[in-house]
């Protein structure tokens, strides 16, 4: 028996917001039937048009107010909405940390998981914080533009103030957009696969305020190369590293494989937990100094170290974690699958004089079954894994090693619920309430740091 939904496309009905997605959007149900709606917020009660119907769930548009929230922030630019560049922008920050903290809890008690979640560490300033950004370049209407694009779409909009970046980083990028039409290097066009500058990627150093600029090219030249290096050092003094990227195919992955410096050297410095780092174009480098700090401070506290455990790092990037847990730690063991990742690692452990560190190129559950079979004892392993979390195998290969304690910094609640099931299963049991960071304030995305002790 089919089922038939209770709404139809185009109707209009009236609702009450009883929640939030985890992508930030405003639930309702008509007959236990949910329907999303952007820029509504729970408790609200709304006039909506429904959109788009699937079997079990639909989308609406927001018409009219007939009550808003206490938590609802006015005059918000709804660009950055448009763009998904601040989703959450409309919610008051200390409601913003609730939330954060109501998901991750919410998870746990779908997959009926009793866990304790301690309130969302957040921003004295929820604004203005990327240290890094990558902005398409387009030609709108015969003139290159710098902006995002509409979400969904590949439709740019024209933006000089990112409202989460670092101000310095705006500055820098309209300053090459102007350098760029200066001297007519043509943007990328997707429709044709013609034309120049695809992307503008800038980084800048949070303590340093070392700048990169990286050009991300169709070609491997850009024309008026060298006059356009030099006016970009004179018009940005920061600028420590101007790199070409050169991505000729055709694809939305925003880099390709070769990198060339044009001026300067091939990285910026910056620090993090009083350690110094050598950033290049391609290494993974934390967005949030200020927040990184926090999440990174709470995983070594947490990690318990004396200074006599071996601690493992998965998916150690640059070596940010594994460098800080080696000044409290016998030795570190850090893997990461990509190459130039390590290179960086290795770099930034000789650049802190730490001695007690080895770097490893492998995929994390890989070089742990390999380190599982040369009987490597690790009193903690840490992981940060991407969103996707952890692979089974990761998990199997750190439970037969046997650590105390595994501290899992987690930038996805829902990969987190499950893996955290599987430690369960194999022995582990949640140590203490979990800890969220916000990370990326104005955005439903939330990091959080769980310790797993040996039952």
């Amino acid at each position: 028996m089919k089922i038939k939904a209770p709404v139809t496309k185009n109707d209009r009905i009236d609702v009450t917001i009883t929640d939030l997605t985890y992508q930030g959007m405003g639930v309702a149900k008509v007959d236990d039937f949910p329907l999303f709606i952007e820029n509504a917020l729970p408790g609200e009660k709304i006039t909506i048009l429904v959109t788009k119907v699937a079997k079990s769930y639909g989308f609406a548009r927001a018409l009219s107010w007939q009550s808003e929230s206490a938590d609802r922030v006015k005059d918000v630019d709804k660009t950055y909405r448009q763009t998904g560049i601040a989703p959450l922008q409309h919610l008051a920050y200390p409601a913003q940390l609730k939330f954060k903290q109501h998901q991750i809890a919410e998870l746990f008690k779908k997959n009926h998981q009793e866990v304790e979640v301690a309130p969302t560490l957040g921003m004295d300033n929820p604004t203005q914080y990327r240290n890094k950004a990558q902005v398409p370049v387009r030609m709108i209407k015969g003139q290159l533009e710098t902006g995002f694009y509409r979400q969904h779409s590949h439709d740019l909009i024209p933006l000089t103030d990112f409202y989460i970046q670092d101000p310095a980083i705006d500055n820098a990028i309209v300053k090459v957009r102007d350098l760029l039409r200066q001297f007519e290097i043509p943007a990328y066009n997707e429709i044709s696969d013609k034309g120049v500058i695809r992307n503008i990627m800038v980084r800048r150093g949070y303590y340093s305020h070392e700048m990169m600029i990286v050009l991300i090219s169709r070609t491997q030249k850009l024309p008026s190369q060298a006059q356009l290096v030099d006016q970009i050092q004179k018009a940005l003094p920061e600028v420590k590293s101007i790199v070409l990227n050169v991505n000729a195919k055709k694809t939305n992955v925003i880099m390709g494989n070769v990198t060339r410096t044009l001026y300067g050297k091939p990285t910026i410095e910056d620090t993090l937990m009083g350690l110094t780092f050598a950033i290049s174009a391609r290494s993974f480098y934390q967005v949030n100094p200020q927040q990184t700090e926090k999440l990174y401070q709470m995983a070594i506290d947490k990690a318990g170290l004396t200074g006599e455990e071996t601690v493992i790092d998965a998916y150690c990037g640059i070596g940010t974690i594994s460098l800080a847990l080696a000044k409290h730690a016998k030795q570190v063991l850090g893997v990461d699958v990509v190459a130039e990742a390590i290179e960086d690692a290795k770099v930034n452990a000789q650049k802190n004089h730490l001695a007690n560190v080895t770097f490893a190129v492998a995929k994390a559950e890989t070089q742990m079954a390999q380190w599982q079979e040369d009987g490597v004892k690790p009193d903690v392993v840490v992981v940060d894994p991407p969103r996707k979390g952890l692979a089974e195998s990761l998990i199997d290969s750190t439970a037969e090693m046997g650590p105390k304690k595994v501290v899992y910094v987690s930038c996805n609640p829902a990969t987190l619920v499950r893996d955290v099931a599987r430690f369960e299963e194999l022995g582990y049991a949640i140590d203490g309430p979990i800890q969220p960071v916000d990370q990326f304030p104005q955005t439903p995305h939330v990091e959080s740091v769980t310790v797993l002790v040996k039952k």
